[in-house]
C-alpha cells in the first residue's frame, strides 16, 4: 500500500516542526498559521511566557471555539429538523384534505 503522507515543515512560536500528514500542504500550513496566531494571542495576554502554559491556554481557546461551533451546528440541525417535521405535518394534512374531497 502506498503511503501518501508528506512532511511539511511549519513554524509555530519560533519553533520548527516537521508535520507528517496526508493532507494538502497548503491546508497544513493554514492550520499551523492558525495555531501560531492563537498561541501569539495568548502569549501577548499573559505575563508568564512558559511555552507549556501558552500551549495549554491556546489549546483551551481552540477547543472552546470547536465546542461552540459544534453546539451551533447541532442547534441549526435541530431547527432544520423541526421545520422539516412541520412541513411534513402540513403536507400530510393537505393530502388528507384532498382525499376527503
Amino acid at each position: 500500500m502506498e503511503d501518501k503522507k508528506q512532511i511539511v515543515r511549519v513554524n509555530i512560536m519560533g519553533e520548527d516542526y516537521p508535520i507528517k500528514a496526508d493532507a494538502d500542504r497548503s491546508y497544513i500550513l493554514q492550520v499551523a498559521k492558525y495555531v501560531d496566531s492563537k498561541m501569539q494571542e495568548v502569549a501577548n495576554r499573559i505575563s508568564v511566557h512558559s511555552p507549556v502554559k501558552v500551549a495549554v491556554l491556546a489549546a483551551m481557546n481552540i477547543a472552546g471555539e470547536l465546542f461552540k461551533e459544534r453546539l451551533d451546528k447541532d442547534k441549526r440541525l435541530s431547527d432544520i429538523e423541526e421545520r422539516a417535521q412541520s412541513l411534513l405535518q402540513w403536507l400530510d394534512s393537505k393530502i388528507i384534505e384532498e382525499d376527503l374531497q
